[in-house]
């Protein structure tokens, strides 16, 4: 039986790639320097509801500071 090649396509081109080839998944670089940059720029985003219960109250902390030390009335005497 004959041995099937995995591949894949580019995730950028839709190239076909082979499962070896130098720059997986990509077929290039310059895919692979395209997918960067649209990580970088906040191309993508990665957004899931938060469960954990430490964090969540962590990240509520943040946002009431940040409300009680702007804008007017911030109490600071002054």
């Amino acid at each position: 039986m004959a041995k099937k090649l995995k591949t894949l396509r580019c995730p950028t081109c839709k190239t076909i790639v082979l499962a070896g080839g130098e720059d997986f998944p990509f077929c290039s670089d310059r895919c692979r320097r395209i997918d960067l940059g649209k990580w970088a720029s906040g191309g993508y985003v990665i957004s899931s509801s938060i469960h954990d219960p430490e964090l969540l109250d962590e990240l509520e902390g943040l946002r009431d500071r940040g409300r009680s030390s702007s804008g007017p009335g911030s109490g600071d005497g002054e």
